[in-house]
């Protein structure tokens, strides 16, 4: 197998289709809006905007050079933004997952929690950050307290909220690995390689109930 190549290589983002295809109809798309009477979110036309802009070096760039030799790069700035930019979204997921795997999660079992909620309760907490805390907040305590329970342990976790379903449909639900974290770092250290076993469905129905 060859060895991978360590030259720097520009995305060139508005050579992608899905560039070209925001690019060709942003306009339209908020004009038809527009005549409707209707509109999205200020939030989510920045980001389409945005996203527009990443990558191109016509909005702006940095001018990097080799201290040991005369070569120039132009590196373009990135729009760094969470909610479509498919290069920032992965760029942001691959950091939180090598933060979390080494400055975060101990070196023990971890679970995942899945939490979804009834379809009227998912608008409500889309357009209401204080109802979405209170409900996470009663989902970690509910699952802590099972285990609280069950090891005279606390637990620990970090929980993300996907605001979307498969279909790209608004789906707010919480995802909460990490529910098994106990004070096995001493006492019991399983290696990283030993599959993780999930509970059971009558433990289910205890954290639930």
């Amino acid at each position: 197998m060859g060895q991978p190549s360590l030259q720097y290589e520009p995305r060139r983002p508005e050579k992608t289709i899905l560039y070209q295809t925001v690019a060709d109809h942003l306009n339209t798309f908020l004009g038809d809006l527009a005549v409707e009477g209707r509109s999205i979110p200020r939030h989510v036309e920045k980001e389409l905007w945005a996203f527009l802009e990443c990558g191109v070096l016509a909005y702006g760039f940095v001018r990097t050079k080799c201290n040991s030799c005369p070569e120039e790069r132009l590196v373009a700035f990135s729009c760094k933004k969470r909610g479509f930019c498919p290069s920032c979204g992965v760029k942001r997921m691959t950091e939180t997952a090598v933060h979390l795997t080494e400055n975060i999660i101990p070196w023990v079992r971890v679970r995942q929690y899945v939490l979804s909620v009834p379809i009227p309760l998912r608008y409500w907490m889309a357009s209401n950050k204080t109802l979405l805390a209170k409900v996470h907040k009663i989902f970690a305590k509910a699952v802590e307290e099972y285990y609280i329970t069950a090891d005279k342990e606390r637990s620990g976790s970090v929980t993300f909220v996907q605001r979307f379903g498969s279909a790209l449909n608004l789906n707010i639900h919480f995802r909460a690995p990490g529910e098994a974290w106990r004070s096995q770092l001493v006492k019991d250290q399983p290696k990283k390689d030993q599959p993780i076993h999930l509970e059971s469905s009558v433990e289910l129905m205890e954290v639930t109930t």
